[in-house]
């Protein structure tokens, strides 16, 4: 039967709406048996589903499932937790797709699916073709079935596998009431040292703070902790577990940019000359210190899907991006975990006697502002980019140019680019001085101003 969604829940990267306002477990099913199709008709047959702890998720999946059935698939239910577990989950089964139902850090009304076919991200126009497959019933019917598959024990078994540390820290973790609780339970059972667990609860209204490890007063819980405790470190996930938050010793928040510098540096001591990926939002102080560690460093567009893809043709073993998305593709297998990205860093941390925040404190210094974020018309955010870039182009000022424009100048760089998920301008600035990051501060907002636009 003819579906039509309504059209902003249809993202570049996932589906995402608000739930019961234009999300409704009529899309869920509609989106199985869509999906369910493009996989039949590409041979396959075998989809693995999982969900977060939202509220809204239980209801979601069961439609979700039940269009996925109706297309003729079999589906393995993993059921509640992170969605690394599915990702996890689609390698282990050798599934030809996967879906997890999450609302990843969106507030609790919200909820969505994030999408995996073949082994790689679902996403862009992938995405966007569902609507008129949907619409004109293009649809592939057959009588599938479901099984319960839980992964749960061998996921956490498989994060435990690769710790490597050499002596115990005392570390805290904060789960934020999100997908990744019982897992950061059962993992760190597995590991040695102190660790102290904070809303460890699965509860999809977020009563402690949301969770979302990018903004600052979502940490202050987790901060105050670290140094009431004399912890190590903190970690903090968000609300389906795919992107890693962390504060040192001191209680002071490294940014993913700061987080990948560490594990890279740690990642090209037994892989000389290695690819290391990052966003285009991230320091110079990143690709500078993968360049003189040895690495090969290479800029990448805003995006984990984009990432994921970028990792795969480059054969890049890390990757990361200032949101906190953190993908191995040393000794695991390409996706975002921050439970595994933790592992990691925990392990880096604990084979020597050098602090975090001594790590932290050796990486050049630089000022710059967060991401910045602006609202502008959808149908006006990609020509303001394009200006700038014209501007630019004939004053014959160099740039980076393949994720909007990041700028070069003598006091360190600024960027601007066009949301792929919403009305809004992005931008971040960065400078070697404070005077310096006004100077390019005042760059950027020259630049928006000859567009119409007033700097933020």
């Amino acid at each position: 039967m003819p579906h039509q969604f309504d059209p902003t829940i249809l993202r570049e990267y996932d589906i995402r709406g608000i739930v019961g306002s234009t999300l409704f477990p009529a899309d869920a099913r509609a989106i199985g048996q869509g999906f369910g199709s493009v996989v039949r008709e590409q041979g396959g047959h075998e989809v693995c589903v999982g969900r977060d702890g939202r509220l809204s998720s239980p209801e979601l999946a069961a439609a979700l499932t039940e269009g996925l059935v109706a297309a003729g698939c079999r589906v393995r239910s993993i059921g509640l937790g992170p969605t690394p577990m599915l990702y996890y989950a689609a390698k282990a089964r050798e599934a030809d797709g996967a879906i997890m139902v999450t609302g990843s850090h969106n507030p609790g009304d919200h909820n969505g699916f994030k999408m995996v076919l073949g082994g790689k991200p679902f996403f862009g126009p992938a995405i966007a073709a569902l609507a008129p497959r949907l619409a004109e019933g293009r649809l592939v019917e057959g009588a599938g079935s479901a099984v319960e598959d839980p992964v749960f024990d061998e996921y956490v078994e498989r994060l435990a596998l690769d710790y490597d540390g050499a002596r115990g820290l005392k570390v805290v973790w904060d789960c934020g009431n999100g997908a990744t609780g019982a897992a950061v339970e059962a993992l760190t059972a597995r590991l040695p040292g102190r660790h102290i667990l904070l809303y460890t609860a699965i509860d999809g209204s977020f009563p402690h703070h949301h969770p979302d490890p990018t903004v600052p007063a979502n940490l202050e819980d987790l901060r105050e902790r670290v140094v009431a405790e004399g912890a190590d470190l903190g970690v903090a996930f968000d609300g389906d577990g795919d992107r890693l938050g962390v504060v040192d010793g001191l209680g002071r928040i490294l940014w993913g940019d700061q987080i990948l510098a560490l594990l890279a540096e740690d990642l090209l001591k037994d892989h000389p000359g290695a690819t290391v990926i990052a966003d285009v939002k991230a320091s110079q102080v990143l690709f500078d210190e993968v360049t003189r560690l040895g690495g090969r460093a290479l800029m990448g567009r805003t995006g984990h899907s984009l990432i994921k893809t970028m990792m795969a043709e480059t054969g890049a073993l890390l990757a990361g991006e200032m949101s906190g998305h953190l993908f191995f593709a040393d000794r695991y297998y390409g996706f975002d975990d921050a439970l595994y990205a933790a592992v990691r860093l925990i392990g880096l941390v604990a084979r020597t006697t050098e602090t975090l925040a001594h790590r932290r404190d050796r990486l050049p210094v630089r000022v710059n502002t967060p991401e910045l974020r602006f609202d502008c018309a959808e149908d006006r955010k990609q020509a303001v980019v394009a200006e700038v870039r014209a501007r630019l182009d004939a004053a014959g000022q160099p740039y980076q140019g393949i994720d909007g424009v990041r700028v070069p100048t003598a006091d360190g760089w600024w960027l601007l680019r066009a949301s792929n998920t919403q009305a809004v301008l992005v931008a971040r600035c960065e400078a070697s001085s404070p005077a310096g990051l006004v100077r390019v501060k005042a760059d950027l907002a020259a630049q928006l101003a000859q567009s119409g636009i007033a700097a933020p």
